[in-house]
């Protein structure tokens, strides 16, 4: 891979836009250190034609969230024939899909929360009697990452102030059914569960401003205290759920342990933050790998998947 020019796609045109550019800025900068002709592409609508002025021979894809984690770049990089880290055109619409991912799932036997999904345009007038549960609920876009538009709500007036918020963002509104837990990432690297991370953040979850502007007060425990076969479960689950997807090269998976030991699968994540505060450069480096290697083994992942 040295031998090429390496194109760090970056920034896009989402919500997640800040995030994206810390990730692509720490994986340039990896890679600069461990000698790779590497470049940084702020993507707009002509990220194809910059590529090709750039001459570039392979792409590390640092881009979250809509039309970076969807599939959408990825048809791109295929259509032009450029390998490219993460997961492949399906796997990645599945998988940013949130309502799609619980279908496969629910196919594969794979344990999620219950749900309901509807339109955007239908968000706005639900009522508490057409959910198939009670209060409270986790409403969020089904198609946004780095908890984006979440809230949990608890009465009618949260309820319907979540499904606006999320309404804004277009697409469906999930709503699912609320699982009192410990929040719990599992990562994957190359097929290999690399071990599990418990996050405990100060508010209420681990929304955006617990993932990126915490001031230190979300906590981080790895490995995950549990028991050891509940640790193995939730690796062999998170396992299952990156396969179900089919997905490749590295992902995050967020997991809920309820009160009584019972896994949740919420979402894979085919394009994890690489940020400072990032959960899979946390896990790598809790089994010895530091963030250039990391990255160097991402990289070294990178194909056409079509």
């Amino acid at each position: 891979m040295k031998s090429k020019k390496v194109a760090v796609l970056y920034g896009g045109r989402n919500s997640e836009r800040e995030v994206s550019l810390w990730s692509g800025a720490a994986i340039h900068g990896a890679l600069v250190e461990r000698g790779y002709d590497v470049h940084l592409i702020d993507v707009d609508l002509e990220v194809a034609a910059r590529l090709r002025e750039l001459g570039a021979e392979v792409v590390f894809i640092g881009l979250h969230g809509r039309f970076g984690e969807d599939g959408c770049i990825q048809g791109l990089l295929e259509s032009m024939g450029l390998p490219y880290t993460g997961s492949g055109v399906l796997s990645s619409a599945l998988a940013m899909d949130k309502v799609a991912s619980k279908q496969v799932f629910a196919a594969r036997g794979i344990p999620t929360p219950a749900y309901h999904a509807v339109p955007a345009a239908e968000a706005v007038k639900l009522r508490l009697s057409d959910l198939p549960f009670p209060l409270p609920a986790v409403v969020k876009p089904a198609s946004e990452g780095s908890s984006v538009g979440v809230h949990i709500a608890k009465d009618q007036a949260s309820f319907a102030a979540a499904c606006e918020d999320a309404a804004r963002f277009g697409g469906e509104v999930l709503i699912e059914r609320y699982i009192k837990g410990r929040e719990v990432q599992v990562a994957v690297l190359d097929g290999e569960a690399l071990g599990a991370i418990e996050v405990v953040p100060a508010a209420e979850f681990y929304d955006y401003n617990a993932k990126y502007k915490s001031g230190g007060t979300t906590r981080y425990l790895f490995p995950a205290p549990l028991p050891l076969s509940l640790y193995q479960a939730a690796l062999e689950t998170t396992l299952a759920a990156h396969r179900a997807l089919g997905c490749s090269g590295a992902t995050r998976t967020d997991l809920i342990i309820g009160e009584g030991g019972d896994l949740q699968v919420i979402e894979v994540n085919t394009l994890p933050g690489m940020t400072a505060s990032s959960l899979l450069p946390k896990i790598a480096a809790g089994v010895g790998i530091d963030f250039p290697t990391l990255c160097e083994r991402i990289l070294a992942g990178a194909s056409l998947k079509a």
